[in-house]
Parts: C-alpha cells; structure tokens; sequence
C-alpha cells in the first residue's frame, strides 16, 4: 500500500512539474522565471542578429589513392 501512494505521489509531482516547465500553471501564478525568456525578446537583445550566416560544410576533398 506505501509503494502505491508513493508511486501516485511521484506520478504526480512529475506532471505538475511538466505542466510548470511547460507554463500551463502561469494563471495561478506559478510560472518559471525562463516563461517570459522566450524568442522575440532573446532576439531583441542579441547584438546584431543580422550577422548570423548559416554556412554549408566545405566539401573535403577526396583522399589520394595509394601508390602500388
């Protein structure tokens, strides 16, 4: 009977820990600190997105074959 009620417990400890993480409680007032972190305002604080350049990896060039 305790390893069921703890297990219940745990189960939900965990989902409310989920439901925290994921913002769901922020009505109740229980939201984490990282809910109002989210992309445009991380974005805005970046000092020049625009400098951002995603770049393809160089092709390497094909090893030379053995000399018989």
């Amino acid at each position: 009977m305790k390893l069921r009620l703890l297990l219940v417990v745990l189960l939900l400890a965990n989902a409310g820990y989920f439901l925290w993480t994921r913002g769901d409680l922020a009505g109740f007032g229980l939201a984490p600190a990282s809910l109002a972190e989210r992309e445009p305002q991380r974005m805005a604080r970046q000092i020049h997105p625009e400098w951002l350049q995603i770049r393809k990896e160089a092709a390497k060039p094909a090893a030379p074959a053995p000399a018989p």
